[in-house]
């Protein structure tokens, strides 16, 4: 008995260890994924640096590492809702998320995220084993053609758009990522952050200034309406499901994005093609992907993702019973996290003059972008937002500005 009472004091006094590691992880990120612009692979970068100096095992250093990242998939939908959101003339041409803010169902947009993700994070963890076997033995020949295969992937794409004019300028906007990802991936500027890179220049350049280009014009956040779900809950759990199991692309197939795999996904569920079926796909895609690219770690020894490599770089350990657990805890935070901030920050930012807040916004991009890579990212900042702003002038998906990422990767450069 004595002996079994050392046992168990042991155990509790590791678990309140752990636990507390985890929780300082979902502190991160929160504060990360409410950061306009802060790409996941640059936290976890940070993190990585900054894992030596943290006092504690490898293990629940890692274990903090990761539930940052859950944490981050769920909140940084968050500010993709609430910020940039157009004028009501230009709703037909916004991103899926802000057609529901600028419809006033900004507060429903919001509980769609958190159940795609939570929902995500339920279906992904019983399917993670049989996908990664399946993977295990598929991924030798998907390496091997994986050109043909990301190939396919854009040529879906691109004939899945509502028209030629938007069919062609994804194809522009596909060319024109993919030459300034390969001219600028691969450097390695001198920044005032160690951990830094082109990554953050890139997105916040492609993905986040045109939006807030096209919203200094808009009224903002609109009064918004109740909450409630005004989707079937069947098409909600189904469009889930269809998220997570295309989260394993993610995990496996390199340059290909959560939007890329959402596309993928609602075209194989009838009826959530729409902006609500968008968002739940998205958000599930995002935050399944990190459990599926953690067994694609442990099974494969490949870092599919950001946190993945940082985990590596930490030298932590890939101990699933205790990653598997942070990850629950870490997406039971962050859906409850979602619920509590999402309707608080979407009325902050309606209460804020859009111009005003919009032209902050983007000094902070240019900001992080100079921290990250230096001059040279502002100079990429500033060439990735012409690039970016292409699609909506065609009336085309901004995923096909994940050229940046898909064009080298094909051209094998």
């Amino acid at each position: 008995m004595e002996a079994l009472g050392v046992r168990l004091g042991m155990n509790f006094g590791f678990s309140a260890t752990a636990l507390a590691f985890v929780l300082g992880g979902v502190a991160l990120g929160t504060l990360s994924g409410l950061t306009p612009g802060l790409h996941v692979n640059n936290l976890a970068l940070l993190l990585a640096s900054a894992a030596p100096a943290v006092p504690g095992p490898p293990r629940l250093v890692g274990a903090a590492m990761l539930a940052a990242g859950v944490v981050h998939s769920f909140l940084d939908a968050v500010p993709a809702l609430a910020l940039g959101v157009p004028d009501a003339a230009m709703a037909a041409t916004a991103l899926p998320g802000h057609r529901l803010v600028v419809a006033g169902r900004g507060r429903e947009a919001v509980r769609l995220s958190a159940l795609g993700s939570g929902l995500a994070v339920a279906f992904a963890v019983p399917l993670a084993v049989p996908v990664t076997r399946g993977m295990t033995v598929a991924y030798p020949v998907v390496r091997a053609h994986l050109p043909v295969v990301l190939g396919v992937v854009v040529a879906f794409l691109l004939l899945t758009e509502g028209s030629v004019r938007a069919a062609l300028g994804g194809a522009a906007a596909f060319a024109g990522s993919a030459t300034l990802g390969h001219a600028t991936l691969d450097l390695t500027p001198a920044a005032p952050l160690d951990a830094g890179g082109m990554l953050t220049p890139l997105f916040a350049g492609l993905f986040g200034a045109p939006v807030l280009l096209e919203a200094l014009s808009g009224g903002g956040v609109p009064a918004q309406d109740d909450p409630v779900i005004a989707a079937p809950r069947r098409t909600v759990a189904v469009t889930a499901l269809a998220g997570s199991v295309a989260g394993a692309v993610v995990g496996y197939l390199p340059g290909v994005s959560s939007a890329v795999a959402a596309v993928l996904a609602l075209a194989v569920v009838p009826g959530s093609t729409d902006a609500r079926g968008f968002v739940v796909a998205t958000s599930g895609v995002n935050t399944a992907n990190t459990i599926f690219a953690l067994f694609a770690l442990a099974a494969l020894g490949t870092p599919r993702t950001g946190v993945m490599v940082a985990l590596q770089e930490a030298d932590a350990p890939v101990n699933l019973p205790l990653l598997l657990a942070t990850a629950g805890i870490a997406g039971i935070a962050g859906f409850l996290l979602v619920l509590v901030v999402g309707d608080r920050y979407l009325r902050t930012v309606g209460t804020v003059d859009q111009f005003r807040l919009s032209t902050g916004v983007l000094v902070l991009l240019a900001g992080l972008s100079f921290l990250f890579a230096g001059v040279l990212g502002v100079a990429v900042f500033a060439v990735a937002t012409l690039v970016g702003l292409v699609p909506a002038q065609f009336g085309a998906r901004r995923v096909h500005l994940m050229g940046v990422l898909l064009g080298p990767l094909i051209l094998g450069l």
